[in-house]
């Protein structure tokens, strides 16, 4: 059901992300990763999800805090794939502290990541998904 088609799966070198990303090429799905990590260690995952499933697995290295960035993981996507099938929209970072010790900065950076990337790729992804 899922053999040829192309997901983007954010925050899919680790975690749950991983596990999602895994799952889909199991059942052949192609997969464009993205998330945090070491170069080096990000490629074994790549390289393992195309070598265990025998799909064709990308890295795109968007920072999703970054709209524009978003919006290129996507485009980048659909041209490297020909299509855009699956966004699952997996990244997510947290802080936690008293809010009157909360930095600012973390906040808006939770934000950024964990609502409104989601809203980027979402709204980068739909036209071609229609």
């Amino acid at each position: 059901m899922l053999k040829g088609r192309v997901a983007i799966v954010t925050g899919s070198t680790s975690g749950i992300g991983w596990g999602i990303a895994r799952a889909l090429a199991r059942e052949g799905c192609n997969v464009m990763m993205n998330g945090f990590g070491e170069p080096c260690e990000i490629e074994k995952l790549r390289a393992g999800l195309e070598a265990e499933f025998h799909v064709t697995a990308a890295y795109h290295g968007a920072d999703l805090s970054k709209g524009d960035q978003c919006a290129k993981m996507v485009a980048d996507t659909e041209k490297r794939f020909g299509k855009l099938d699956i966004l699952v929209n997996n990244a997510g970072i947290q802080h936690v502290a008293p809010i009157e010790q909360f930095p600012v900065e973390r906040w808006d950076a939770i934000i950024a990541l964990n609502l409104c990337s989601s809203f980027h790729t979402i709204r980068a992804a739909l036209p071609g998904m229609r």
